[in-house]
């Protein structure tokens, strides 16, 4: 059963739904976070409405479809944190599902790793989001289930990003994981909803949101590409955009454009930068429970 608009906008006024309900909920708005994420234009470098961006094997039809190829994975997340014990347990069966959805996404997209990196950093959150009171608090639980062990990892080659982190000492997905997604909550998060606050429209605000990413993330994508370099370039590039106004001035559009020429030439994708947009814009729909006023103070009715 697939939640619609209107189901998720009245989950935030009712009774928590059933496992079941709650299990789809979860899984269509992580596809819908890729979605918007994947259709979001004008991103410097990356896959969008207008094209390629950087890449000679990936385009939005691709992404679309990677994204809808996730939704299995995403759902059997959500269950699975229903029925297995915090800890060790729901850790390795996060692993499990987790492989299992990448390897039907290569499937769906014939090898191309489109969303390796939103299959860890989302599928935490979709595991960890049902019955926390915020994102602060679905995000801390993330970052505990990502610092325990999987014992049945199985040995396999590091992926570009990990090589990246190693090469170059940052943080990389895993660590935003462990350190509870601090460029989501506390950089894309606050910037997308300033942005509509101040009556920007929702695809500069996304943009911007996803240009405050880019300025200070160590992007391992860009570091496998582009080395400390290419990294400058994005990151500069990014800020000379915010710097200039955001995406929605003339002076911001026309640094943004100089931004994807760059990234375009050099073949740099900040897709570390969108996986995290994805999660901010998944969190960012969630239906958290709404503040209850008890005896003049507020208090945080229970999830579950």
């Amino acid at each position: 059963m697939t939640v619609t608009g209107g189901a998720l906008a009245a989950g935030k006024r009712t009774a928590r739904p059933s496992a079941a309900l709650l299990a789809d909920l979860l899984a269509d708005l992580a596809v819908r976070a890729l979605c918007q994420e994947a259709c979001l234009s004008p991103k410097p470098g990356l896959a969008d409405r207008r094209g390629r961006g950087a890449h000679d094997d990936m385009d939005l039809p691709l992404l679309l479809a990677s994204a809808r190829a996730l939704r299995p994975m995403f759902r059997s997340l959500a269950e699975a944190a229903e029925r297995t014990s915090a800890g060790i347990e729901r850790r390795e069966e996060v692993g499990r599902l987790s492989r299992a959805g990448e390897a039907a996404m290569l499937r769906t997209t014939r090898g191309v790793n489109t969303h390796r990196g939103a299959v860890w950093s989302l599928g935490l959150l979709v595991a960890t989001a049902a019955g926390a009171a915020d994102e602060r608090e679905a995000a801390g639980r993330a970052a505990r289930l990502a610092a325990l062990p999987d014992r049945h990892l199985p040995a396999r080659a590091p992926s570009h990003g990990e090589r990246a982190r190693r090469r170059y000492g940052v943080r990389g997905a895993r660590g935003e994981a462990e350190a509870a997604f601090p460029h989501v909550v506390g950089v894309a998060l606050p910037r997308l909803r300033r942005a509509r606050a101040a009556g920007l429209p929702e695809e500069v605000a996304r943009l911007d949101a996803l240009l405050a990413v880019m300025n200070l993330l160590d992007d391992t994508c860009v570091l496998h590409r582009g080395g400390p370099e290419g990294l400058r370039v994005v990151r500069s590039g990014a800020g000379r955009v915010l710097a200039e106004g955001g995406s929605g001035t003339a002076r911001g559009h026309a640094a943004l454009a100089e931004l994807d020429e760059r990234c375009v030439a050099r073949r740099l994708s900040p897709g570390g930068s969108a996986d995290l947009l994805a999660a901010a814009l998944f969190l960012d729909m969630m239906p958290w429970p709404e503040p209850v006023i008890r005896a003049g103070r507020k208090v945080l009715p229970c999830g579950r």
